[in-house]
């Protein structure tokens, strides 16, 4: 085989693996590949008969997607009616385990049985690379009673901004 039929062949196999390694990789000129982290989080809950205390941390389940990926990092501490402020409040952890820093926005939804639905929604909440970050979440009661119709929180969005 000649020199120029071997310079060939390794051209074409190196422009063919280039074509079908971009392809496999995310590469290319797909305009869904862009990078963005907006659209709509995990549906991880929290449930707390108690209002008053605390329970462990229940971590937020997601997909495969950059949001979801934002909503895994985020765990409930805490949901509870601050009858002090007249607050809906959910207290969270944010873990970065990531090599980037990331400003969070997270909204949470507080349900129960009978209760209007009411929603919090905090931004900028700054965790560094491999660290973790705490928040609050507070919205008015839109009620007149204790709170204690309130009784779940709900991760409705989460993203990395």
């Amino acid at each position: 085989m000649k020199l120029r039929h071997a310079r060939a062949i390794a051209v074409f196999g190196i422009a063919v693996l280039a074509l079908t390694g971009a392809r496999g990789s995310g590469g290319g000129c797909d305009n869904n590949s862009s990078g963005s982290s907006s659209g709509s989080g995990g549906s991880g809950s929290h449930s707390d008969s108690d209002s008053s205390s605390s329970s462990g941390g229940v971590s937020v389940p997601g997909g495969g997607g950059s949001a979801d990926k934002a909503a895994r990092d985020v765990t409930i501490d805490k949901c509870a009616y601050d009858a002090a402020t007249k607050k809906l409040t959910a207290k969270i952890t944010i873990k970065n385990d990531g090599s980037l820093d990331y400003d969070y926005s997270v909204t949470m939804k507080f349900t129960g049985s009978g209760a209007v639905p009411a929603t919090a929604v905090k931004t900028g909440i700054a965790v560094t690379a491999g660290s973790s970050a705490s928040a609050e979440l507070a919205t008015p009661y839109p009620g007149t009673g204790d709170g204690s119709e309130y009784t779940k929180c709900e991760v409705t969005r989460a993203a990395r901004l």
